[in-house]
């Protein structure tokens, strides 16, 4: 503003010189006045172009500083995001941690409950070996050749012959089966822990007797003979026993033939572990 006083009293200052000064001087002065002029109108230019700059920076400058409060607010946002899912995270880590203790106690359990089966499997396995070779060695030649004794999966098979253990075409027992019969039931006598099945076979050739209808009742009652046999005259256990007759329908041989036949006419002393005790075992499995 002073600027702009100075330079019209200059110009009159210098106007009213004029008459006192030469005409050389005068025109000096007057290039003078119009230097002056040109210096004060490019100076209003620049002045005003700062401003108009001035006033494009102070925009910019708003501008970034409205972004920056945007990023900041959002990066406020993430922050609290990242919190959130750290939180996240960490509750599932632990619970992830929960869940595999609580898995491996349970494999924990389950291997010892199948370490349990195994052993007791291999207990029952030991002993039904024991029983085998007790019972055959207790066993003459002349009574080996009627009486075969195997261990089928787990279980101990004793399979007497007709001809040795019954009367001919008959139930009874016979008296050459009674010192065979006595050393099988001093075996079942030795292993309590065992329950016993006596099950009766016969071939495929109708049976003709009074008071037996057909093969399903004479091999059930051979099985019965059996049983009352061990209970009356050698003390086993009745509620150890179980009789059962398969009739003609489960044959270990071809009945075209009298060999055949003479196989498929047997019965047999099945040796198995407790069924209840079979099921408890069952019952201490690991709950999940």
């Amino acid at each position: 503003m002073r600027k702009r006083i100075l330079i019209p009293v200059i110009l009159l200052g210098t106007i009213g010189l004029t008459s006192c000064v030469s005409k050389k001087k005068y025109e000096g002065l007057q290039a003078n006045y119009t230097q002056l002029q040109s210096d004060y109108k490019g100076l209003g230019q620049r002045f005003h172009q700062s401003e108009v700059d001035l006033s494009s920076s102070n925009a910019r400058v708003k501008s970034l500083e409205d972004m920056l409060s945007q990023e900041r607010s959002a990066n406020d946002a993430l922050k609290k995001t990242l919190e959130s899912l750290q939180g996240s995270l960490d509750k599932s880590i632990t619970q992830g941690n929960v869940n595999i203790s609580k898995l491996v106690d349970e494999i924990n359990a389950s291997n010892k409950y199948i370490q349990h089966l195994v052993n007791t499997k291999n207990k029952s396995d030991s002993l039904n070996v024991v029983l085998t070779n007790n019972l055959t060695r207790s066993l003459s030649r002349e009574e080996l050749r009627d009486v075969d004794v195997q261990v089928l999966k787990g279980v101990v098979y004793i399979s007497l012959a007709d001809n040795m253990l019954y009367k001919s075409g008959s139930y009874e027992i016979s008296d050459r089966a009674g010192e065979t019969l006595s050393k099988v039931a001093k075996i079942i006598n030795d292993y309590k822990d065992y329950d016993v099945l006596i099950e009766g076979n016969t071939d495929n050739v109708p049976i003709k007797r009074e008071n037996i209808r057909n093969n399903w009742d004479l091999s059930s009652l051979r099985a019965s003979s059996v049983v009352q046999a061990l209970q009356n005259q050698y003390g086993v256990n009745p509620k150890r026993l179980t009789a059962g007759g398969r009739g003609e329908f489960n044959p270990i041989a071809d009945n075209s033939t009298d060999a055949g036949k003479t196989k498929n006419r047997r019965t047999q002393i099945i040796i198995t572990p407790k069924l209840d005790e079979f099921m408890d075992l069952i019952d201490q499995a690991p709950e999940k």
